[in-house]
């Protein structure tokens, strides 16, 4: 693998996803990593997994996870690693490089808010590294911007998405029944073309 030294990222802001997603059994420390904003492939697995609840899903909690991806862009990974596999190789170059320690992976990232390195995996997916002030995970990663097997989507994007093909899911998308998901999300109606399209992008890239 190789390293990039790199000190500014402006759009970034940490949330804590880990207790509140109860997904730490999938997350081994000491990574803080939220796979429903950035794994395709968990992405998908979440969608189906709700579809197939035999009792639907309770709306209003599938509404308060959703609402933390949160309201910005993001970079989504849909590269064929997984998530073990992505946190095994940064854990293995930490400690190839001796990083692993909390107080020496903070020194080499930088504590500042726009302080961060970026690793180069297997197949060449770039990952962002970011000291987070957590006694257990401090560790956050998220895919880089521009990287390889990787794709830009607004969160409110990838919410109306996501809820629209769980609660909805027909094969002909209308934006009525897109403004439908969108309400429930408390977002405003679909009024520009390229949004309904961004929209309807997603929701077939989830379909497949």
């Amino acid at each position: 693998m190789q390293i990039v030294i790199l000190f500014y990222y402006p759009f970034f802001r940490t949330y804590s996803y880990i207790d509140i997603m109860n997904i730490a059994f999938q997350i081994p420390e000491p990574f803080q990593f939220n796979p429903l904003k950035h794994h395709l492939a968990y992405i998908r697995e979440y969608t189906f997994d709700k579809i197939s609840e035999d009792n639907k899903s309770d709306i209003k909690s599938l509404i308060r996870e959703l609402r933390h991806i949160g309201t910005s862009v993001m970079d989504v990974y849909s590269g064929r690693l997984s998530i073990k596999r992505i946190c095994r190789e940064i854990t293995e170059f930490l400690n190839s490089e001796k990083l692993m320690e909390r107080r020496v992976f903070s020194a080499w990232t930088g504590k500042r808010f726009n302080d961060f390195r970026m690793v180069t995996l297997s197949d060449k997916s770039q990952w962002m590294l970011k000291y987070h002030n957590d006694e257990s995970r401090y560790v956050h990663t998220f895919p880089s911007r521009l990287s390889p097997h990787t794709f830009r989507v607004k969160a409110n994007t990838l919410k109306s998405a996501i809820l629209y093909y769980i609660l909805i899911g027909k094969d002909y998308i209308s934006r009525r029944d897109l403004n439908n998901a969108r309400s429930l999300l408390g977002l405003s109606p679909v009024k520009d073309p390229s949004e309904a399209k961004a929209i309807t992008e997603m929701i077939e890239i989830l379909r497949v």
